[in-house]
């Protein structure tokens, strides 16, 4: 209702304006341009600092400016990586007639919606509300106590796609603010009770989900498959990574081996498309079209973070190297462009380099020619799809085309000659592409996307033991918890080296998963205590009392609405991510109080599992932890981990497993029921496995506990 009200109101704006008396014109009443992002560390935030638009941060000043001279504030939210944002600031933003009538009528706040993922998610929730889509950028219209009353993404500076011109919109906006107060409240009216239905408390069911929902649910995101070419969906295509994890999971438990061809299908093909970086490796954002081919270019941190342990278990289930090699590649390319000299992360690479789209990837096939002579060069234009005509605005997105055996079978040569080649001319390509000007880097450090790369490297290193990832981890691990948490808790971002904005309920999550996959990797104790720490501060900052969380602290700043975090969206939910780090923490500490949290939200959200499968996949492969009861593996020894048993642990599939390891005689924080009366035998590193209260008798060879695993 509240939607099809707010249009309706706006459309009528859109035609019926004509009072332009009551806009002041910016072009006549001259106002001094003091940009104030000058000083902002955020480099989305810095590349609007010379716009003739007065752009403030999002902070007091500005919204006590905007409640002491009654304007509208006009809220602008955006990110470094985003191609669509840098199109309208080069069209809107750094137009001096349209800044003018920014300036005049509004206060112009400018986020960067990874710094703030509050505000992004409160105002995109209201422009999904009003409009019944969204994305970036995100332009909003507001009164001084930050209430919405108009917002939408993208606008043209004049009328265009059938959008209206952001300059007329300008000169609406302005003009329902201050002339239309009566029509402006009840429509805020209306949104205050939509927002109060939206977020009231859900009533937790009587019971807790069983595997008839798990079941279904499956079944469910099965059938939303696209079987030609991979993925959930059609186009736009999204990695999906909690559906397909859940298909994992799914597969293990039943052997049902639909649910594995859809993994391996969908992995396979994007590492093969146009949306993996075939030279430099890692994955942009999205693909725009069904078969991988044309990506959103934008490299994410988040994206890679989460699709190297999803090739990393389709390579423990299928043992083809080729799932491993991705995996690893991600990370390479992770060390390579995306780390910094404190070892932290950072957190993308823009869409855009020369004024364009892509620019940075795309070739022609006389650039390629030229640089591999002309036998090679045929051979790679074959394998990689290259063509005169190109497939994107004339030029070429890499992408494998043929299969390499057939290839190598029509040219007369051995496969091994033709991957020789190949190598050789991305090697060649990879060298003449840095000389080309390069996309921009995101260098901010985010907690929660920091923390999703740590699991990575910490799942991969489980499984290759390779000591360069296990100094990644060290490194990695002493930043975030020396940079970003500290006396003043656990802050979000950090750059130039200033941690700051208060952290919220993703960085807690993703921090303690990543915390509890780094214990597992090295097993120190140190990483383990922090994770209890920060889940007992999640629940006492974020916790609902109902097994819900909100996005915001309660010790943190109060926005118009203070909202729950519940859905996965391109990153898992951080309520999805602490139920399973609630499980987690119960079996490595013994302490009721997580199993109870875990009851809590598995009760809250079960009845929305089978009804949004996509929406809950994150929470669903933490019912299948719940429900399955996991192994909890115990290795005690006199010094270091035995590796004889890590190797029988980490190479075979085993998603619901906490792994424990105690040096004999060393006190520890471990859940002592687990410890008690079990020791090393007789000097041997030992191995104990329990499940659901049972625990097997101790065994000092690795064959012995692979065998247990295998039950």
């Amino acid at each position: 209702m509240y939607r099809n009200l707010l249009i309706l109101a706006v459309l009528l704006s859109l035609g019926a304006c004509s009072d332009k008396n009551s806009v002041r014109d910016g072009r006549t009443e001259k106002e001094p341009l003091l940009n104030h992002l000058k000083n902002e560390t955020s480099p989305y935030l810095l590349q609007h600092a010379d716009n003739p638009v007065d752009w403030y941060p999002w902070g007091e000043e500005a919204l006590e400016r905007a409640r002491t001279e009654d304007k509208p504030i006009l809220l602008s939210i955006g990110y470094a990586a985003c191609h669509w944002c840098h199109v309208m600031e080069h069209e809107s933003f750094e137009n001096e007639e349209i800044a003018a009538l920014m300036n005049a009528n509004f206060i112009c706040i400018k986020v960067d919606r990874e710094e703030r993922p509050d505000l992004d998610q409160l105002y995109m929730t209201f422009v999904q509300m009003a409009t019944g889509s969204g994305g970036w950028p995100m332009t909003v219209f507001m009164t001084p106590e930050q209430k919405p009353y108009f917002g939408g993404t993208y606008f043209p500076p004049e009328d265009r796609y059938g959008r209206p011109g952001f300059k007329k919109l300008l000169t609406i906006m302005a003009d329902v603010y201050h002339n239309r107060k009566d029509e402006l409240a009840r429509n805020i009216n209306r949104l205050d009770e939509a927002f109060e239905r939206m977020t009231r408390a859900t009533r937790l069911s009587a019971g807790l989900p069983g595997y008839d929902v798990l079941e279904k649910s499956v079944r469910l995101l099965a059938e939303q498959y696209e079987p030609r070419f991979g993925g959930i969906g059609r186009a736009p295509k999204f990695p999906a990574v909690q559906v397909f994890d859940l298909f994992l999971h799914e597969y293990a438990r039943t052997g049902e081996d639909s649910l594995l061809d859809r993994v391996t299908h969908t992995l396979r093909n994007m590492a093969h498309g146009g949306i993996y970086d075939q030279l430099g490796g890692g994955f942009a954002r999205y693909s725009t079209d069904d078969r991988w081919l044309v990506p959103h270019f934008e490299k994410m941190l988040y994206d890679n973070a989460l699709l190297a342990p999803l090739y990393l278990d389709a390579f423990l289930i299928t043992t083809d190297s080729f799932y491993l090699e991705v995996a690893e590649d991600i990370l390479r390319f992770t060390a390579n462009e995306l780390t910094g000299p404190e070892g932290q992360f950072y957190s993308s690479l823009d869409a855009d380099s020369e004024g364009g789209e892509g620019t940075f990837y795309i070739w022609s096939k006389e650039e390629i020619m030229q640089a591999l002579g002309r036998e090679e060069g045929a051979l790679f234009c074959k394998y990689f799809g290259v063509s005169s005509m190109g497939n994107f605005e004339g030029r070429n997105i890499l992408h494998v085309a043929a299969p390499a055996d057939s290839l190598a079978e029509k040219y007369n040569m051995s496969p091994a000659r033709l991957r020789d080649i190949i190598n050789r001319g991305r090697e060649k390509l990879l060298r003449l592409r840095e000389e080309r000007q390069r996309p921009a880097l995101d260098d901010k450090a985010l907690t929660a996307w920091n923390a999703l790369m740590l699991s990575a490297y910490a799942r991969v290193y489980q499984v290759t033991r390779k000591e360069a990832y296990a100094r990644v981890i060290r490194r990695n691990a002493d930043f975030l918890l020396t940079h970003l948490y500290g006396d003043e808790g656990l802050k979000r971002s950090y750059k130039n080296g200033e941690a700051r904005i208060d952290a919220f309920m993703e960085d807690y999550a993703y921090l303690i998963a990543a915390l509890l996959d780094a214990y597992e990797a090295l097993f120190d104790e140190h990483w383990l205590q922090k994770a209890l720490t920060l889940a007992e501060e999640v629940g006492e900052y974020f916790s609902d009392g109902t097994g819900g969380y909100y996005t915001t602290s309660a010790h943190g700043e109060q926005l118009y609405q203070r909202l729950r975090v519940e859905g996965d969206q391109s990153v898992p939910s951080p309520t999805g991510v602490m139920l399973k780090n609630n499980l987690r923490l119960y079996g490595f500490s013994g302490q009721t109080l997580f199993l109870d949290e875990a009851e809590k939200t598995l009760k809250r959200y079960g009845q929305q599992f089978a009804a949004n499968p996509y929406g809950y996949a994150s929470y669903l492969t933490a019912l299948d932890f719940y429900l399955q009861k996991p192994f909890e593996i115990l290795l005690i020894a006199d010094e270091d981990p035995p590796k004889i048993f890590l190797h029988e642990i980490f190479r075979t599939y085993i998603p619901n497993k906490l792994l424990m390891y105690r040096e004999e005689g060393r006190a520890t924080v471990l859940t002592p029921e687990l410890l008690e009366g079990r020791r090393a035998v007789d000097g041997q590193a030992t191995a104990y496995v329990c499940r659901d209260g049972a625990c097997s008798l101790p065994v000092t060879r690795p064959a012995e506990l692979a065998e247990m695993l295998r039950r």
